[in-house]
């Protein structure tokens, strides 16, 4: 058998994992590294997360992904050179980790990589006939196998898609397995660039749980915080925003489109929630020359009506749900006070209060798709229009 099929067996067979997860979202602010230890598989994982760290993005990495992300046109050559130059940046970002960790390369058994996404195109807004739902994430995963010397999954959301679903959010698979609790209805909600949910049933019935997107998070505050505010790269704590006045007029004009009345699940991207979709509201309602507060103050509140409006519509009755949130937005408490004023028959806490640090879940639950796929069987979670595909993800990098 070839070397790296045997060590690959040998893997699977261990009663234990130290698996590093990697999470860079469209908020670019860095990579999130998160070195995880496992036992078991499906409904009966446990994990534990060893170490956890953010790893900045320095404004030249930003500069340099920025000229592609969210992009319709992109110069062919750069995209070649950033999917390489990515995955080795990511793997010194990881070597740096353990250097600190005082871990060595040995002693990781694989690197769970979800890359940088660029483009994320599913078909209901692409709007091509002809064409299926495609996602891109770049950062070469053998560029990061072999630098590190550790066998690395990679490009998690192509099965996804492969297999019938849009390649987002993904969240489902690894909160149903880590975060669902007998007798307690949850809602997982991660506030990143795009904001997104997953729904666990207190009465643990797969077929009930289901993820989506809710339409955007922090994408459009940072992207508007960078525009306004020289030298900021986000709206630190929700101060300015805090600040301002919500303008009625451009919220209900942001707030008009298509994609907020479509089914749930749904997905989407800064591709449609971009600068360029708030000025076009402005234009629609004279509303060009708002002060930056009242804009960012506007741009939180949409944020907050939108995540609340999908609650709403994904739950008629509304029951007494508690909602776990994790992500950057989870730090902005302008926004987070939005949406205990949307939802106020919910109770709201963070991950924390299960066990896993909020700025680490998205990197863990990335360890927790390649433990799936080493060890695990296909998961099969939800039914009709709500399932996801029962497959496992991610593509398999070796060292060698």
């Amino acid at each position: 058998m070839n070397r790296n099929l045997s060590r690959l067996v040998a893997l699977a067979q261990k009663p234990e994992r130290r698996i590093i997860g990697l999470m860079s979202g469209t908020s670019l602010d860095g990579l999130d590294v998160a070195l995880c230890r496992f036992s078991g598989h499906g409904p009966a994982t446990r994990v534990v997360v060893e170490h956890f760290a953010t790893v900045p993005y320095s404004a030249a990495i930003q500069v340099q992904i920025r000229r592609l992300f969210a992009q319709d046109t992109v110069e062919l050559q750069h995209l070649t050179l950033l999917h390489a130059w990515l995955g080795s940046t990511h793997a010194d970002m990881v070597l740096q980790c353990l250097a600190q960790w005082q871990v060595v390369p040995a002693d990781i058994d694989a690197i769970a990589s979800h890359g940088q996404t660029v483009f994320h195109a599913p078909q209901h807004q692409h709007g091509l006939p002809d064409w299926p739902n495609a996602t891109l994430q770049l950062g070469d995963a053998d560029h990061l196998a072999v630098r590190t010397g550790i066998l690395t999954l990679s490009d998690f959301r192509q099965k996804h898609v492969a297999a019938g679903g849009q390649g987002a959010p993904l969240a489902v698979y690894g909160d149903y397995l880590i975060f669902s609790q007998p007798g307690e209805d949850r809602l997982l909600l991660n506030l990143g660039g795009i904001a997104n949910f997953t729904y666990l049933a207190g009465s643990l019935d797969a077929a009930t749980v289901f993820s989506t997107d809710t339409g955007p998070g922090n994408t459009l505050l940072d992207a508007f915080v960078r525009e306004l505010y020289p030298g900021r790269q986000y709206d630190e704590n929700g101060a300015l925003a805090a600040q301002g006045n919500t303008n009625a007029e451009l919220l209900a004009a942001l707030l008009d489109h298509p994609f907020f009345a479509a089914a749930i699940p749904r997905t989407t991207g800064p591709e449609l929630f971009s600068p360029a979709y708030v000025r076009a509201a402005q234009q629609r309602t004279a509303t060009t020359h708002l002060a930056p507060p009242d804009l960012l103050a506007t741009l939180t509140a949409f944020s907050a009506s939108s995540i609340a409006g999908a609650v709403r519509q994904a739950f008629p009755a509304l029951p007494a749900l508690t909602i776990y949130a994790s992500g950057g937005g989870m730090h902005n408490p302008t926004l987070m006070t939005a949406l205990h004023q949307a939802l106020p028959h919910c109770r709201f806490l963070t991950t924390a209060a299960l066990g896993i640090a909020p700025d680490a879940k998205e990197a863990v639950l990335f360890a927790i798709l390649a433990n799936e796929t080493l060890v695990g069987e296909a998961l099969s979670i939800g039914q009709g229009e709500q399932a996801v595909p029962a497959v496992s993800l991610g593509k398999i990098s070796f060292p060698e």
